[in-house]
């Protein structure tokens, strides 16, 4: 619904993860979750020239990695609008 509202509006997904694995497993990792999130929104018709996506690995986390639930929270995809 926002997309249709804001016909101009275009979005950087950034994709990230947890601290569970190599540094390079979790940054392709988050890349290919950004990336789902953006042929989810691509396939309810969202043009795809308004996506962008990029992939941050585990530095950014939301919470801490100390437990399994506080580290579900971390593995997450954010939409930031461009302006």
């Amino acid at each position: 619904a926002i997309f249709e509202q804001n016909p101009g509006m275009k979005v950087d997904l950034h994709g990230h993860c947890d601290n569970i694995g190599t540094a390079d497993y979790n940054m392709g990792l988050s890349q290919r979750r950004a990336n789902a999130v953006k042929k989810y929104l691509v396939s309810k018709g969202v043009a795809e020239n308004r996506l962008t996506t990029q992939g941050f690995g585990f530095p950014k986390p939301v919470a801490p990695n100390n437990t399994k639930e506080s580290r579900s929270l971390n593995r997450r995809v954010e939409l930031h609008p461009i302006k």
